[in-house]
């Protein structure tokens, strides 16, 4: 077997272990008076060493690289050399009872080991990092500024320093944390805030800025950008520690453009993970839509959590195809991935399928989103909006799902279109049937999603692509948006905390006004806005409305111990026969396809609800006001 050449290093440490031995001695007794008995010594010495040679090797300190030492490593080195002197003292008193041995030279001996062994290990990484100072000097290296002087800023930095070809010179880091600033890290210093950055890429001459902050603040990101333009600098920059949740730390390869989403600065999602892995790991997780941009990222978040088995349930093949797919690449083969083509329509599929795989948590985020889509097409968002989910929902309790999480939307509160009523009433639907069921029923109620499938962003990005122009439906249309990581694992911690029928609320943060998003859109594709490229504004479209709500005004709301999830405080209940006569009524009128029908009926199950051209005309009357 080939030796590996990490071990090499053990010569230097036996070397270190006689020398500590032999200055323990010396500076114990001040002279050489205790080699006059030098069988004595050489045997103490003998046993002490060969004790110490057995512990290292059979430990992990050689399996770090030199190069690479860390507080971990150092941690290693105290505990193995503590456990050495330990079991060398312990042999020494079974040799001769410790006589004629002074019982301070262990100490002595100790110290002194793990000062060699703590030079011998950071001396290397030390004089590597002093290389790649001195060459950062060169002519062809690249001087960079670094925002961000926080845990992604420093992993970054050890990256570029691992990453030699990328030939970047670390100039210092820009942070807003006043207490940083005149401190180092990584011999790189923390020169100020963003108001000496434009100061520092004049007088450094620096060739690109890369952003590395913690937690995304779309403002300070966007002075920052602003800077760079006006300075023809490039800019780049890394995903936050909340986008990189649980998958990977900082690494070159994550190194991006900067996009709109950082603009919209949504914090980290602080999560109680072992709360979450509680009702997760082990378990067979069911996913409906889970070829949808919600459901196919409930899937990869689920994945850290370890389930015994994933059923990834989705009517629409090429999607189901795909994320199975990138399951099955990314992780590894412990958990069992299912992918089941099927209709919640389809009663008889369901029960078949839950027969079959006998799942303990559900996650049902399949439904039809688009607005305008469900707005002239009403008999396809009761069947398979409501429909479906109570066909899965039944099936769930019958079967003793355990949970059972319905992705909703804030189109749910005060609808004026079919795709929001639909949903608020699957939302009351889920409330009658928690009362009397083992199964957990919880919502989950949240706004627009950055991104998504058929979301304002892509289009955007496609109309910008083409050179406009842009459309925005109405100049004062405003929307709540997250991004697709965070609106999933606030999910997924909402699953954690229901018990009978709740709503929660994920917190949306400040709205965003469309034609302000539009713009940046376009500054950050390099043009300018009614400029280069129009902004043209086509009016609201079927079931659209100026802003979206999160919560009913009789719903009241309650805090959670999660800063970020409210929950709504549930209405009195209805009679479920009356209820769910109505909606068998409904579903009556779907199949037959008679929309003034279903409009009326949608009416008298939810009364908030208000039909499209009604709400149109009562936002013309008050604009006229």
């Amino acid at each position: 077997m080939k030796l590996n050449r990490r071990y090499l290093v053990f010569p230097i440490d036996l070397v270190f272990m006689i020398l500590s031995f032999f200055l323990a001695h010396w500076i114990r007794y001040e002279n050489l008076r205790f080699l006059e008995d030098k069988n004595l010594f050489f045997t103490s010495m003998a046993i002490v060493v060969g004790v110490r040679s057995v512990i290292f090797l059979a430990s992990g300190i050689y399996r770090s690289l030199l190069s690479h030492a860390s507080i971990h490593d150092l941690v290693e080195i105290i505990k193995t050399t503590l456990i050495s002197s330990l079991v060398a003292t312990t042999a020494l008193l079974f040799y001769n009872r410790y006589s004629q041995l002074s019982r301070v030279v262990p100490i002595l001996d100790t110290l002194l080991l793990l000062s060699f062994l703590c030079i011998r290990s950071f001396s290397w990484r030390m004089i590597r990092d002093e290389i790649f100072k001195n060459r950062g000097l060169h002519d062809d290296s690249i001087p960079i500024i670094l925002v961000g002087a926080g845990k992604l800023g420093a992993t970054f930095l050890s990256e570029i320093r691992r990453h030699k070809e990328l030939n970047f010179q670390p100039i210092g880091f820009i942070d807003e944390d006043h207490s940083k600033i005149g401190g180092h890290i990584q011999g790189v210093p923390i020169l100020g805030n963003i108001d000496i950055l434009d100061t520092i890429i004049k007088n450094r001459k620096i060739e690109q800025v890369i952003i590395t902050i913690d937690k995304s603040n779309g403002i300070y990101i966007a002075n920052i950008i602003q800077i760079c333009k006006s300075l023809k600098v490039q800019y780049k920059i890394l995903p936050s520690l909340g986008e990189l949740f649980l998958e990977t730390s900082a690494n070159i390869n994550q190194l991006r453009e900067v996009e709109v989403e950082d603009l919209l600065g949504r914090p980290a999602v602080n999560l109680e993970v072992e709360n979450i892995k509680s009702y997760l790991s082990g378990k067979t997780i069911l996913i409906t839509g889970a070829g949808g941009s919600i459901g196919s990222e409930i899937c990869r978040q689920i994945m850290y959590f370890e389930p015994a088995k994933l059923i990834l349930v989705d009517s629409a093949e090429t999607p189901l195809y795909e994320i199975d797919y990138e399951l099955r690449s990314r992780f590894s083969g412990e958990v069992e991935i299912s992918p089941v083509t099927a209709d919640i329509k389809n009663l008889s599929r369901l029960s078949y399928i839950f027969e079959v795989h006998q799942p303990q948590v559900v996650f049902h985020s399949a439904a039809y989103k688009h607005v305008p889509m469900m707005e002239i097409n009403p008999s396809e968002a009761v069947l398979n909006n409501i429909l479906g989910t109570k066909n899965v929902a039944d099936v769930s309790r019958l079967t003793g799902v355990e949970r059972f999480v319905l992705i909703s939307t804030d189109k749910a509160v005060n609808p004026v279109n079919i795709m929001g009523a639909s949903k608020r009433i699957t939302e009351l639907y889920l409330q009658h049937i928690s009362l009397n069921s083992r199964t957990k029923f919880i919502t989950v109620r949240f706004g627009n999603v950055l991104g998504s499938n058929g979301s304002v962003i892509p289009r955007f990005r496609e109309q910008i692509k083409r050179g406009g122009p842009v459309t925005v439906t109405h100049p004062d249309v405003i929307r709540y948006f997250m991004t697709i990581p965070e609106a999933t694992q606030l999910v997924l911690q909402a699953g954690s905390m229901g018990e009978h029928g709740e709503i929660f609320i994920l917190d949306m943060g400040e709205p965003v006004k469309i034609s302000n998003l539009a713009e940046e859109m376009i500054r950050l594709s390099g043009f300018r806005p009614n400029i280069d490229i129009k902004i043209e504004f086509t009016g609201l479209r079927p079931g659209e409305k100026l802003f979206e709500e999160l919560m009913l005004d009789q719903e009241g709301i309650k805090k959670t111990h999660h800063p970020k999830i409210r929950i709504a405080a549930p209405l009195e209940n209805y009679n479920l026969l009356l209820f769910q006569n109505k909606l068998n009524t409904l579903f009556s009128m779907a199949k037959a396809n008679k929309n003034e029908e279903i409009y009326q009926l949608f009416q008298e199950i939810v009364p908030e609800y208000i039909i499209h051209n009604q709400y149109l005309e009562s936002t013309r009357k008050q604009a006229e006001k």
